[in-house]
This record gives structure tokens, sequence and C-alpha cells, in this order.
């Protein structure tokens, strides 16, 4: 694979959710790359629209109710949403008959890339496995339908897949209930790594786990990125994680990216309000303060997002003009872009 070439691009994803009280609005016009080989983090709170990210790339979006608005999902360079945009039309007899061909076009291929060339790792185990199937029969299912070898070879490789993620081979014929949750986690892994694919999307793999098994699961995924050269997005809400195992970050808030950039841009040198929050919030061992430092209020409700900064509410530092736009995001250093109204009027004023 080139190198210098994008493994994933998403531009302007839109997305929203047609629901009895109204509409959602879980993903605004956000944006990224990755590259192949990199690991990103993608950080925000419950609610966020992190995972609607993730299912958006996957193509497992539940229609209905989600609708994609505008936007472009490509994977080495293949579009994979429909060329038709559901931002007119929702309820269009005709609209709906054309999308529905569209999106079976889409779905076949989707069926080609999934876990071959796109995997992932939900976040609950528990659900994510077939608790009637055989652990090793879930991970040679994935091989004998992407790589076509026979029932002996897929079994075989299943067999290696367990081994290589510490599982002994002995236990491919049992069942997930016969796992503990750090088990089931390196089952779902060995499945995702099963046909060795270019990109691995991991939604909060180890939120469910206790703290010595989080950090045996990150050092697995950090060495099977080093011997298969696997991209990951590493959706999570822990900066301890991003630390751990990223080599960039984003942080996403009420559906918008508000901040992206290398670790030392966002752990070193952040600046978005939100961002700064987050990391006030966290223990400090250099800190003799008694109490944390909590954002006050909630996250905007995406069923009434303002027309103006979403985080206006909740900013300590917000000014009037903070409320005339929602702002956009502007580089700040190279690689380092961040959406604020007040660090865009620094910026102006010392030009």
């Amino acid at each position: 694979m080139d190198k210098t070439k994008n493994l994933l691009e998403v531009r302007n994803l839109t997305v929203h959710y047609e629901t009895d009280e109204g509409i959602c609005e879980a993903v605004n016009d956000i944006s990224f790359d990755i590259h192949p080989g990199e690991i990103l983090g993608v950080v925000g709170e419950t609610g966020a629209g992190k995972t609607t990210i993730a299912l958006s790339i996957m193509g497992l979006l539940p229609k209905p109710p989600a609708h994609v608005i505008s936007g472009s999902i490509k994977i080495e360079g293949n579009e994979m949403l429909s060329e038709k945009p559901e931002a007119k039309g929702f309820f269009d007899f005709a609209h709906k008959k054309a999308r529905k061909r569209d999106e079976k076009r889409l779905e076949s291929i989707y069926r080609t890339i999934r876990g071959k060339k796109v995997s992932m790792m939900f976040q609950d185990p528990m659900t994510a496995l077939n608790p009637v199937l055989y652990v090793g029969d879930q991970i040679a299912e994935v091989i004998r339908i992407h790589e076509k070898v026979s029932e002996a070879e897929a079994e075989k490789r299943a067999g290696e897949m367990l081994e290589l993620v510490g599982i002994p081979r002995d236990r491919y014929k049992e069942y997930p209930h016969q796992f503990s949750g750090g088990m089931k986690q390196r089952v779902v892994i060995a499945i995702a790594l099963a046909c060795r694919p270019d990109l691995i999307i991991a939604d909060e793999p180890t939120t469910a786990l206790d703290v010595t098994i989080q950090a045996q699961i990150l050092e697995m995924m950090k060495e099977l990125q080093r011997k298969f050269g696997t991209a990951i997005m590493l959706i999570t809400h822990d900066f301890g994680v991003v630390a751990e195992i990223c080599d960039r970050c984003m942080v996403v808030y009420a559906g918008e990216k508000i901040e992206e950039g290398s670790l030392e841009d966002i752990f070193d040198h952040r600046e978005h309000p939100y961002t700064k929050g987050l990391f006030d919030s966290l223990p400090n061992l250099q800190d003799d303060s008694p109490r944390l430092k909590p954002i006050p209020g909630l996250m905007s409700n995406p069923m009434d997002l303002p027309s103006y900064c979403s985080f206006y509410d909740r900013c300590s530092v917000k000014c009037d003009s903070c409320k005339n736009s929602n702002p956009k995001l502007i580089e700040i250093t190279p690689g380092h872009t961040v959406a604020c109204s007040r660090i865009a009027q620094a910026q102006k004023e010392a030009k």
C-alpha cells in the first residue's frame, strides 16, 4: 500500500437520527484522515457522536432511524457513501426507491470490505460474540468468507489467531461464556485481525475491563499494530489510553470536531476550552487540590443544537463573538486545528 496516500478520508460527514421526538443531529460536518499504519484517537464524552462516526464508516448505521445527510467517506480512494444526499426528500417516495437501489449496491461492496479491508471491534465483547458458536468457528468464519480457503485451512488459521492473541489453541471449541471479559476481548481482536485488514476501528475496547487487563489489551494492540502495520481508529473517553497507544488525537464535542493534532499538540499545547476542561478534570498527582475541576453543565442537546458554538453555555472564557456564529476550524500550527471563535479572533488581531 502507498504510505503517502490516505487510507481513510472522511469529508463533511453529517448524520441525523429521525425520531418521534424530532431530529437528532448526531454528527455535524466532521472531516478527518487516517494514514496507513497510523493510530488515531477519537476522544469525547458519551453522546458526542463517536460511535455514529464509526458505524458510518463501516456502513452499519441503522436505517431507519439514521440518515446520512451529506458527506464523503473514502476507503483507499473508493467512495463508500451513496451518491444521493439525504438533505432533502426524506419522505419522498421516488427518492427513497432510488436510495434503496443505491444502498443495495453499496451493501454488496461493504460485504467484500468488512473484515478484509476494515474491521471493527465493538464496545462490549459480551454482545459482540455469538453465544451459541465456538469462538474458534467465529474466527474461522471471517477467514472462509474473505480468503476463500477450505474449512480445514480456515480452522488452522483460526487456531493460529487464537495463539497470536494469547489464547491456547485447545480452547478453540469453547463458547464465549467460558471466557473472562479480557479473554473475550482477545477473541474479538482475533476476529478483527483474522484477515489482516488495513484499518481496525476499535470502539472503546477496554471500557468493560479492569485496569490490569486494560494494560494487557493495549500492549497487545500495539504489538499487533507493529507486526502487521494495521492502522487503528481508537474511540475512547480516556486520555490515558490515547497517551499509551495513539499517534494523533481528535476531540469531538456535540457531533463536531473541535480540536485535532499530534499527541504533543493535544497534551502540551491544547487550545480549545473544552479540551483544557477535560484535562483539568483529570486527577493530578502533582496537584494538592482536594477536589477535581469538572466542566460545569451538560453537553448540548443534539435534538436542539444552537446556531452558535455548542460549548458556549459551559465555556469559562466565552465572549460575545462566540454567540454570533458556529466557529470554523482553523489551523494554528501545522496539523493542529481548533474550532474556537476567541482563538480565531486572536489570530486575526495578531496579523
